[in-house]
């Protein structure tokens, strides 16, 4: 999942809206994971279960540029509504890469998805779905599949 995560990572920039769905022990952190270590990061990368967001400063492996990384897990929210009283919406902007574990939970507090990331039980493995749902999504799975 880690390996996945910094394919991923080579092939996105910000301004995406990343969700992150499977059941329970599926690998979504894990693969948040590879993502946000993709983009250099070298310190922990915890999971925000109880804070909702962790947030990093990286930067861009292709630009170079500055990169705002923010990743929610929602698998604690009670209601869509709790997202207002954290400023959800300062969060998603052209500039920041979000990536949401449990987005079904936050529903109509949320952006739609660039990209979804469904992740399913394969034997003792895992299988990764991607489907993008924005222009900018198609030109990430276009990478991927071009770096494959």
């Amino acid at each position: 999942m880690v390996a996945s995560g910094a394919r991923i990572a080579a092939a996105i920039e910000g301004g995406l809206v990343v969700y992150l769905s499977g059941d329970l022990g599926m690998g979504k952190t894990t693969l948040a994971r590879g993502i946000v270590q993709g983009f250099g990061h070298q310190g922990a990368v915890k999971s925000p279960t109880y804070t909702l967001v962790e947030p990093y400063s990286l930067r861009s492996p292709s630009t170079g540029a500055e990169l705002k990384l923010y990743h929610f897990d929602l698998y604690r929210l009670g209601s869509p509504e709790e997202l207002e009283f954290i400023g959800i919406w300062d969060y998603f902007n052209e500039q920041a890469l979000c990536l949401v574990e449990w987005p079904e939970r936050g529903l109509g507090a949320l952006p739609p998805a660039d990209i979804r990331i469904t992740i399913e039980r394969e034997g003792n493995g895992r299988r990764l779905h991607l489907m993008a749902d924005s222009h900018l999504g198609q030109g990430v799975l276009r990478q991927l599949q071009a770096s494959s």
